[in-house]
């Protein structure tokens, strides 16, 4: 069983928009103890459309996890199983409206068997550390991505920014079936931590700078760290929206010793 324990938080800015389209949570499992699960999504498709997206994978999230439980029911299929609900139900709120809501989703679960299970769609990323030390990160799931695994990735698309931008996987798509991305870690053990992250944040990292934020402050003195200098690094005016979650694994507390002297009941 775990060794350590683990705190968590989350953070976000509106940046220069009109509205916040990004969603975080963090959620224990009622009839999983020992179990966690952090959650990102990155909506799009205009105003309100793309906050309804997010919002409605978190939704999922918490419905699903609410369900789970390790006697009956995989983690990796969990993970699944919320973004295909997620992608359900916002397909279906397209139909009903003139938006075309979409969102990129990050999910990481934790269990109490030292192991991290992640899935991804999109280009939200999940960052795992070894200390201030990056050793796993999510691809994102771009067009000029699919074209470089491909080998059709010439010098005048690589220099071209649309292509970078532009998603060929996320939740909630007409155009393209959904393709979770699945990594796992396991023998967690202190000093792992996991970020969470949209493209509003980690474009402005490399990924060193995130490790060593993370690794040497506190969950809420990294989190204010990176978004102020998020803030500071964007161009003026046309900052998007920032939302990050960090998850880390830190030493038990040690119980405090009782050297109270305390009077016997007298034996019968």
């Amino acid at each position: 069983m775990s060794q350590y324990r683990i705190e968590a938080g989350t953070g976000q800015h509106i940046g220069d928009r009109q509205e916040q389209q990004d969603r975080t949570a963090l959620f224990a499992a009622p009839k999983a103890p020992g179990y966690m699960l952090a959650v990102m999504a990155d909506g799009m498709g205009g105003l309100s459309g793309g906050a309804l997206a997010a919002e409605q994978v978190i939704r999922s999230a918490q419905q699903v996890f609410e369900r789970f439980s390790p006697l009956t029911d995989d983690p990796e299929t969990v993970l699944h199983t919320i973004a295909r609900e997620a992608d359900t139900v916002i397909k279906l709120s397209a139909m009903s409206s003139d938006k075309k809501p979409h969102s990129t989703v990050v999910l990481l679960m934790l269990t109490p068997q030292n192991t991290a299970i992640w899935a991804h769609a999109g280009d939200s990323r999940l960052y795992c550390f070894d200390g201030p030390n990056c050793v796993r990160r999510t691809e994102d799931h771009t067009y000029l991505a699919q074209l470089k695994a491909e080998n059709k990735l010439d010098d005048a698309k690589a220099r071209d920014p649309l292509l970078a931008n532009l998603l060929v996987n996320v939740v909630g798509s007409t155009t393209n079936d959904l393709a979770l991305s699945v990594g796992r870690r396991d023998g967690l053990k202190i000093g792992d931590s996991f970020l969470l992250c949209t493209d509003g944040l980690w474009q402005y990292f490399s990924d060193a700078e995130l490790g060593a934020a993370i690794a040497m402050n506190s969950v809420r003195q990294a989190s204010e760290m990176l978004i102020a200098k998020a803030r500071a690094r964007a161009i003026p005016g046309k900052a998007d929206n920032c939302t990050l979650a960090i998850v880390k694994l830190v030493k038990q507390a040690a119980e405090p010793k009782d050297y109270t002297a305390k009077k016997m009941r007298r034996a019968v």
